[in-house]
């Protein structure tokens, strides 16, 4: 199929494609691409060795052991161990890390190995990503865990919860590394309980009756916990890590007024829940958790919110989490429920709510805990930094028993595996359907709105006979296209997707990994079931937001009165030829070096304005407004002749099995009429549709369907009309029927033998 294109395009005028393309094949087999990024799949790839992370080492052992290390050895002696994280970032995909500390759980280097995270490959230096890993050296794991691990966060302003997912996993991985070789102060694992307890021993929660208690008594036996936060208390922890009044980014508080005055309280303990929410809260709320799973209930006030207004886009909670032993427990929308008021009468709170801990978790609440709250202050228009400060929690002793522990269970047959049970363990541990679950809103809208859509489709024949509520239908459709499908939901098509599908075609396909994009996955699903149908105008000219808001800026500029520019067929056919030569140029580039190919796809503006709105670097958003700008003078501009993904539906899109834009045989021969007013020009001027250029806007059938538009229905409809008129106007030209007098009766006068008759 390429040769037969490129031999289309030679024919067409367009001989230096093939030496685009052959150059774009050579640039790739010749590893041509920025420093920073290397040949692989993702974002971003490099190949680490474990002395990069250890220096001084003089050899390295085999990985082994659960969590799974590479000694380090000096002079034949372990001097530490080197690991590697992969937590899932805000991408939905992970982070690689490769991270290395010594026997006194000191970190001796950190560097990426990969990682996908959109905000830190468009919009934010890799510097800033690297810098911000480096900084782990010279830190003592031990002393990271006791304060607040967040701290460093402000070094990656505006990527903040890639941040808490890094710094999360490192120091996840490292104390895992530590307390299974007994280092860093660590007892060896064999030294097995802690002080004072049987190991066969453990704590568990007090089966207790409820005993109501007031606000002084859960205070005084730390029932409920408090941090309580000045404003000045803030400012001097921002000063610590150079960052001084907040001026004039934000309003200075006044010193001594309540920054947070935040309590917190284990509401799965009935005494704490039931003395602390009304009756009537406490039994729903109890009802939402599942046996056993314990929950915390947060209440403050003051001028700080732990909630804040930006959960609900992302589905995490991000100014506060959840800290036990080695693992931090972040809280989602779904692990949310809001509290109207606590049932005691002081002090009064601005807001209260209930959080879960998410049953995978190893949550123990018998064990001691802490709350993060993390604080930001913004540093310039578009930078912040960020501070933590840390409530700990201990489950008061009386709601404290100790119970035998289980007899351990017998050591499976090696010998005999059971592949069911393995893949049912992988299938609990899938991330896909927690995300699928905690955005299963999204989800409902976008099918109920696809739904709409093929529905538009369907009855299209006697919608578009209809043409006021044709035209508002479309209209409001692509407004939802830009304001949900865009900049809420941020589920933009790219042609990375694309290219990212190839490649996971040749090298490892896994449908868990496409699965982690809930709504892009659906979209893609939709998309290609339409090509089926329709091609690609259902998703190019109905779905995709950025084309949608070319042509609501187009009508805008109509209404203006900006005059449109009609570029002649001749040409227009030439220049639409542009964007398959740019799709084929990236996808050979893809098959070489994934990364290169992403940077490359930057033509693309879909990011610039749909995903950072123009928060990027100048020539970015220049960029962007350009095309902008000429879809104010040519209707869907962008999509005519620079579309790559365009380029990439249209290929398949060709062998579309149905055909439901119906045409005349005086198309192109006796009318122009559609072809002057198809936004895309994709009628040829003999008549014919061009499926690869077809938007499926069914403008045409519109006007295929008006009487009083198309010129064959309008002449029938003439026609029919002249032949009445005439038959009306002989009617009226007739000469009037004057009524005459009746005959007089004629006398017949015969005779015969009798008599006479008249």
């Amino acid at each position: 199929m390429p040769l037969r294109i490129l031999r289309g395009y030679q024919s067409a005028g367009l001989p230096g494609f093939a030496l685009l393309l052959c150059a774009s094949l050579l640039l790739t087999s010749l590893g041509y691409a920025p420093a920073a990024y290397s040949a692989g799949f993702g974002a971003y790839t490099a190949d680490v060795k474990p002395a990069d992370v250890f220096p001084g080492a003089e050899t390295f052992g085999p990985a082994e052991g659960k969590p799974k290390a590479i000694p380090a050895l000096k002079g034949g002696k372990i001097a530490g161990y080197v690991f590697e994280t992969s937590d899932i970032g805000y991408s939905g995909k992970p982070i690689r890390i490769l991270a290395g500390i010594d026997v006194a759980g000191v970190f001796t280097g950190a560097k990426v190995i990969e990682h996908h995270e959109p905000i830190l490959l468009v919009g934010i230096a890799p510097e800033e990503l690297f810098g911000f890993v480096g900084r782990f050296a010279g830190r003592n794991i031990v002393e990271m865990s006791k304060e607040s691990a967040s701290k460093s966060v402000d070094v990656i302003s505006g990527a903040t919860v890639t941040a808490v997912v890094i710094t999360d996993g490192v120091m996840r991985g490292a104390l895992a590394v530590a307390k299974s070789r007994g280092i860093a102060g660590f007892p060896p694992p064999a030294a097995g309980a802690s002080a004072g307890q049987s190991p066969a021993a453990r704590s568990v929660l007090a089966e207790i009756p409820y005993t109501p208690a007031d606000w002084a008594q859960l205070i005084g036996d730390g029932s409920v916990r408090r941090l309580h936060l000045l404003n000045k208390d803030v400012d001097a922890e921002f000063l610590k890590i150079g960052v001084g009044s907040p001026e004039p980014y934000a309003r200075a508080g006044v010193p001594d007024a309540d920054f947070i005055d935040l309590h917190l309280g284990l509401f799965n303990i009935e005494t704490i829940g039931r003395s602390l929410v009304p009756e009537v809260d406490y039994k729903r709320l109890a009802s939402w958790l599942e046996p056993g799973q314990s929950a915390l209930i947060i209440a403050a006030s003051g001028d700080y919110s732990f909630r804040g207004s930006g959960f609900v886009r992302g589905g995490i909670f991000d100014r506060i989490q959840l800290v036990q032993d080695d693992q931090t427990i972040l809280f989602k929308d779904k692990d949310y429920r809001r509290v109207d008021s606590l049932k005691l009468p002081n002090p009064e709170f601005s807001e209260v709510g209930l959080f879960r801990v998410p049953a995978s978790a190893k949550f123990d609440p018998t064990k001691p805990f802490r709350l993060e709250l993390l604080v930001q202050r913004p540093t310039g228009a578009t930078s912040k930094a960020f501070t933590s400060f840390s409530l700990s929690y201990q489950t008061p002793q009386r709601f404290l028993a100790t119970a035998a522990a289980p007899a351990p269970q017998p050591e499976p047959v090696a010998s005999a595996p059971d592949p069911g049970a393995h893949e049912s363990a992988a299938q609990a541990d899938a991330l896909w359907p927690k995300i699928w679950r905690a955005r299963v809103l999204d989800v409902v809208i976008l099918a109920i709105s696809l739904a709409i859509l093929t529905g538009i489709f369907f009855f299209q024949d006697w919608l578009v006979k209809k043409p006021v509520m044709f035209a508002r239908l479309r209209t409001a459709f692509l407004l939802f296209s830009v304001l949900w499908i865009g900049l809420y939901a941020k589920a933009q098509l790219s042609v990375v997707n694309v290219l990212t599908f190839a490649n996971a075609i040749v090298t490892e396909f896994r449908w868990d990994y496409f699965l982690l994009e809930p709504l892009i996955f659906i979209l893609w699903c939709a998309t290609a079931v339409s090509l089926i149908f329709w091609g690609r105008g259902a998703y190019c000219g109905w779905l995709c937001p950025f084309g949608s808001l070319q042509e609501l800026l187009n009508h805008g500029a109509r209404r203006l009165g900006i005059r449109q520019i009609t570029v002649p067929f001749y040409v227009h056919e030439r220049l639409w030829a542009l964007k398959y030569i740019l799709f084929l140029g990236l996808f050979g580039v893809s098959l070489g070096n994934m990364a290169f190919a992403e940077q490359l796809a930057e033509i693309e503006p879909f990011k610039t304005v749909v995903l950072l709105r123009f928060m990027r670097e100048w020539w970015f958003v220049l960029f962007a407004l350009s095309l902008l700008t000429a879809g104010l003078f040519i209707e869907r501009f962008y999509c005519r002749y620079l579309c790559v993904l365009g380029a990439a539906l249209a290929m398949p899109g060709r062998g579309r099995m149905f055909n439901w834009l119906k045409r005349r045989k005086q198309c192109g021969y006796e009318c122009q009429l559609c072809a002057k007013n198809c936004m895309v020009q994709a009628i040829h001027p003999l008549g014919e549709i061009n499926p690869n250029e077809c938007l499926y806007c069914m403008h045409c059938q519109v006007i295929y369907s008006d009487d009083h538009a198309c010129p064959p229905l309008v002449m029938k409809r003439e026609g029919r009309g002249k032949k009445a008129a005439a038959k009306r106007d002989a009617v009226q030209a007739a000469p009037a029927q004057v009524p005459a007098k009746p005959p007089a009766p004629i006398e017949i006068t015969y005779s015969t033998k009798e008599k006479s008759h008249v």
